[in-house]
């Protein structure tokens, strides 16, 4: 097992340089960079434009060197814990990000825990209760759940809100509290406001989950390992839990790669709707303006994150099933 993680990291250091070597390019791509874009959007509003101050900031961050050099350079200082400057807010990013991740991260938190409480029980029961009434009724709002995207359903909250309540449910924290230190009050502020948001994006997954795992563990209990358990007399919710519920996980295992960088990225479309303080719209704001060392970090975190991800998934996997094996092979 060691032996295998030390070799799974090693491959890690390639694979994040060819990364990041794809995320250099794919920024660059687009004709042009911030500054050019910066200067049509102020000339567009008829603003002056400091062509001075333009010219420095080229120089200071390179970009009248080759792209090579460029791309040497954000690399070594992402190593050094330096990741670039953002233009757009003309603040380093470490601190544009600020408590947008920590947001973030506690969001999609509540978010999975949500998602696991609720689909854990339900996706059990259909697959255990297998075309009755309540198997129905539940497959048919998990259907629901699927077809419903999380932004309309956000849109659909906002309305009743304000109709209903008259009150906004949008944001993560009460206004006074944007752009203020941590404290007691901004802490319970967030809780205040954070269920909506989680309802909303936690749905769809729900919904996706119950379907997996019914779909999984039905496959499971018509083996003949659970009709052999029964026959032998072993108790039947525990001949439930043991093999066939442990090996329906297979999939909820593997999913780990993915829900790393997903507490980061966020539902970026819901909380651009819902106007949540977490880091998806400011990823996408950073893309469009072409901000490339606040979009460069982000991406490459979050491919950092993937990776670290699926070998956590592939360990973790090979700990749950005893029939998948690290090492490739027969096995006698």
């Amino acid at each position: 097992m060691l032996g295998y993680i030390i070799r799974r990291i090693l491959v890690m250091i390639p694979t994040l340089l060819v990364i990041s070597a794809l995320v250099f390019a794919i920024i660059e791509l687009p004709p042009g960079d911030y500054f050019e874009s910066h200067i049509n959007e102020l000339k567009a509003q008829g603003e002056d434009v400091d062509l001075k101050r333009i010219e420095y900031l080229r120089a200071e961050y390179g970009f009248d060197k080759p792209l090579i050099e460029r791309y040497f350079y954000w690399v070594v200082g992402m190593l050094h814990g330096d990741f670039g400057y953002s233009f757009e807010f003309e603040l380093p990013v470490s601190e544009v990000v600020g408590d947008r991740i920590w947001l973030t991260i506690l969001l999609s938190f509540v978010t999975i825990i949500f998602t696991w409480i609720v689909a854990f029980p339900i996706g059990i029961y259909s697959a255990t209760h297998q075309y009755s009434w309540g198997d129905y009724g539940l497959t048919f709002l998990g259907l629901l759940g699927l077809a419903t995207p999380n932004f309309l359903l956000a849109l659909i909250f906002l309305y009743f809100a304000n109709i209903w309540f008259g009150t906004s449910i949008g944001g993560l924290m009460d206004g006074e509290f944007i752009n203020q230190p941590m404290s007691w009050a901004k802490f319970k502020s967030v809780l205040e406001h954070l269920w909506v948001p989680v309802l909303i994006i936690g749905t769809a997954g729900t919904a996706a989950m119950i379907r997996r795992l019914r779909a999984n563990l039905l496959d499971e209990l018509q083996k003949q390992y659970v009709i052999t358990a029964k026959a032998k007399g072993l108790a039947p919710f525990k001949a439930l839990v043991k093999y066939p519920l442990r090996m329906a996980l297979n999939f909820f295992i593997a999913d780990i790669g993915g829900i790393l960088p997903a507490i980061i990225s966020g539902a970026e479309v819901v909380a651009i709707v819902m106007s949540l303080e977490t880091t998806g719209p400011l990823l996408i704001n950073a893309l469009q303006s072409q901000d490339m060392y606040l979009a460069g970090s982000f991406l490459m975190f979050l491919a950092t994150l993937t990776v670290i991800g699926v070998l956590v998934s592939d360990i973790a996997l090979a700990v749950l099933d005893p029939r998948i094996r690290l090492q490739g092979g027969s096995t006698k």
